[in-house]
């Protein structure tokens, strides 16, 4: 069996974990990701950083905790993990790419790489804070194909950049939206990325746009075919206990609160244990707390776990059935699923 990272047809899309199961003709699934599910437009866009079969789609908020499957014959990991995306154009200026595939200007969760700043206060954000809602003026955001549909009108003074397969720029637009093309990406520039497009960007030029993950050590993390999940926090480290809470912007509270939730762990010899928890429903289950998660994570074995996304989202799938009792309403289990931005799948191998 191989583990992929899977999402519904565009990546700000959602659909329930079954579905994308079904369609990836996956055997189990669980929910994988926090996504930006308050969003009026693009919900299912995730929350952090989401690598699916190679591909960057979302960047890295800080350095949260994150599951990486790297594909077949490899061990799954959890670890802290960094992006950074950077653009070079052929008459020789860089600028940095702030992010993945997301409204630019929003930054969901916080932790960005630079200039963020509280919506409701101005306050500036260097850390991630999940639930919270940055935004930041000066911004380049590369969109790829896997966005699916018209990329997000960026403000009067916006510009998009539109390459092709070889990353040659074919065109601007200015207002930005529109259509992402086959086998190419855009790139959204606003302010100050706005201006350093313009002057960088003409047709004809190539922009050379590059990706790398770092672990907690600074050691780059590869992986042609690799999904890698950004949640947290960490449960486990070492085979012990290890709730790195602070680290990932979450509260003593919601470390204490019993709730559903969906964890991964990993054991010495690199088996993947994926475990859901119900909660919220009286007489069922009430949930459980970061640190009893934990406890359950050792007793199966776990030598590293992390918390994924929980509440609503935590469901799990084997065999096209819905395997949990997930939390919001509804009259069945298969009813009361939530739609999601991703799932963890377990697939047949491919033969290659």
């Amino acid at each position: 069996m191989d583990l992929e990272g899977v999402h519904g047809g565009s990546v700000p899309s959602t659909d329930t974990v079954r579905d994308l199961a079904r369609r990836a003709g996956a055997v189990a699934a669980v929910n994988g990701t926090f996504f930006d599910s308050d969003a009026k437009r693009y919900k299912g866009d995730p929350l952090g950083l989401y690598v699916s079969r190679g591909t960057l789609l979302s960047e890295a908020t800080g350095g949260r905790t994150a599951l990486i499957l790297p594909g077949a014959g490899e061990r799954p990991r959890i670890t802290e993990l960094r992006s950074a995306t950077r653009v070079a154009s052929s008459d020789g200026a860089r600028a940095v790419v702030d992010g993945i595939d997301r409204v630019p200007g929003r930054i969901v969760g916080c932790g960005g790489v630079g200039g963020d700043r509280l919506t409701e206060t101005g306050a500036p954000v260097s850390a991630p804070l999940p639930g919270r809602i940055c935004e930041d003026p000066d911004e380049i955001v590369e969109f790829t194909e896997e966005w699916g549909t018209a990329t997000p009108y960026a403000g009067r003074g916006g510009v998009e950049v539109i390459l092709d397969a070889r990353s040659t720029v074919t065109g601007v637009r200015s207002p930005a939206g529109g259509a992402v093309p086959d086998g190419g990406r855009t790139l959204v520039g606003t302010g100050s990325g706005a201006d350093w497009l313009r002057a960088h960007a003409r047709p004809g030029r190539t922009l050379t746009v590059s990706s790398v993950l770092t672990d907690a050590h600074g050691v780059r993390v590869r992986g042609d075919r690799a999904s890698v999940f950004g949640a947290g926090p960490a449960l486990v480290r070492s085979g012990r206990a290890w709730i790195n809470a602070a680290a990932n912007g979450v509260s003593e509270g919601a470390v204490r609160t019993r709730a559903p939730r969906t964890v991964a762990g990993v054991r010495a010899d690199g088996t993947l244990l994926l475990v859901v928890f119900d909660g919220r429903r009286p007489g069922v289950s009430e949930g459980v707390t970061l640190p009893e998660a934990a406890g359950v994570l050792l007793s199966l074995g776990a030598v590293d776990a992390m918390n994924l996304d929980g509440g609503g989202s935590s469901t799990m799938v084997v065999r096209d059935r819905v395997r949990n009792s997930p939390s919001d309403p509804g009259r069945t289990d298969d009813r009361r699923q939530r739609t999601v931005s991703n799932a963890i799948v377990v697939v047949p191998r491919k033969v290659r």
